[in-house]
């Protein structure tokens, strides 16, 4: 069985040895010395100012929220994971959704400034697949409204826009640590910002809003992490590099392989070096891309529909037709990748698409031209190439 993702482990001994260092000081939660050890490391690591590990990506979002006090409407993409949405309407806010770029499937800065309205308070986009969003014109939009940046940036690891980490834009950066991630702690995520005393604010609230063991400067949650998550992630990091340059490769292996597919993959972002977290295929047509998950799951390959359906539909929010996003929920699939994965078994997926693909022109043409007549047959081969575009 072929998974789309499978999460990276390191040598069973190192992570043994973090766990006995925690029984030993028998500190398993509550701020513990390998959280602590984690954050710096993930500072340096990242080169960002401020950070704070908590439970998840999702209560990331939730505390981004909370902490700059946000009311009314949050404008935000339809195409991300629930999380992005739920995260806002959790905190009593309404999402607003504008359509994507249908190039890169990050919001569309261009549609952003029509749904603002006196309701605004944020914006709340993705980093689609770990693809920078329009950052520049996104913030010169907030900055004209006054509005507060939150970035959803559990794709990004590793990722850097004009040679920073993008976690380093917007009012508050979020992130996921979750095994499915490249990089991940079992759970966890964390919150970035470069306002100090934000970040101080974000860091009572993971913390029931503690300012001291009798005293509460604020409302809070529990958004802690534990030390033997914290000992994975630190387990994981030592091989960020090494796991990102075999990501890398094996996208480029794709893309090679797939040179004839009717398909596109999203435009990247030209000021950033990206992580290859995952590899998204938009197929021309939605009756190609099925037809390709079932011969795939029939060789038990697993891919997944990233992301589907529209957030726009879900059954707590307004509904709202967004035609491009609507057209690329309904075409497009990520492939497995993920550190384990070899080049023999990209070699099945690959074959098995354009087999697909391959036999999809011939059965259009077997069932429907008149065997003998040349022009009906051009005819046909004409209209099966315009079908798969």
């Amino acid at each position: 069985m072929i998974p789309v993702t499978k999460p990276f482990l390191p040598k069973a001994k190192e992570y043994d040895d973090y766990v006995h260092s925690i029984w030993e000081r028998q500190w398993l939660t509550n701020n513990g010395p390998l959280v602590n050890e984690l954050e710096l490391k993930l500072k340096n690591y990242l080169q960002v100012e401020h950070l704070l590990y908590v439970t998840n990506g999702t209560l990331a979002l939730q505390i981004a929220i909370k902490a700059l006090d946000l009311k009314g409407e949050i404008i935000t993409t339809p195409f991300s994971y629930v999380a992005t949405t739920s995260s806002i309407v959790w905190e009593g806010c309404k999402p607003v959704y504008t359509d994507i770029d249908p190039e890169t499937f990050n919001i569309d800065p261009k549609k952003i400034e029509a749904a603002i309205t006196p309701q605004t308070s944020a914006i709340l986009a993705t980093h689609v697949y770990g693809n920078p969003c329009d950052i520049d014109a996104i913030q010169a939009i907030a900055d004209k409204y006054n509005l507060k940046v939150i970035y959803d940036g559990a794709h990004c690891f590793g990722t850097k826009y004009k040679n920073k980490s993008v976690y380093e834009y917007g009012d508050i950066s979020t992130t996921s640590f979750h095994a499915t991630k490249l990089f991940h702690s079992i759970e966890g995520g964390a919150v970035f910002t470069k306002d100090p005393d934000l970040l101080k604010k974000m860091s009572h609230m993971r913390n029931f809003g503690h300012n001291g063991p009798e005293d509460y400067s604020e409302l809070g949650i529990n958004g802690k992490n534990c030390e033997f998550h914290a000992a994975m992630g630190l387990c994981n990091l030592k091989y960020v590099d090494e796991i990102l340059k075999k990501r890398k490769q094996l996208s480029l292996y794709y893309l090679d392989k797939l040179q004839n597919l009717k398909a596109s993959y999203p435009k990247l972002n030209k000021d950033f070096d990206y992580n290859y977290a995952y590899f998204p295929v938009l197929f021309d047509t939605k009756e190609l891309m099925h037809k390709c998950l079932v011969a795939l799951e029939a060789e038990k390959v697993y891919c997944r529909r990233y992301f589907y359906p529209s957030l726009s539909s879900l059954p707590y929010v307004q509904q709202t037709a967004l035609p491009v996003c609507d057209s690329v929920v309904e075409r497009i699939i990520c492939l497995p990748l993920y550190h384990a994965l070899t080049f023999s078994d990209l070699d099945l997926i690959t074959r098995v698409i354009l087999r697909v693909q391959h036999y999809d022109i011939e059965d259009v043409m077997e069932t429907q031209v008149p065997v003998g007549i040349e022009e009906d047959i051009a005819n046909m081969l004409v209209s099966a190439n315009e079908n798969a575009s």
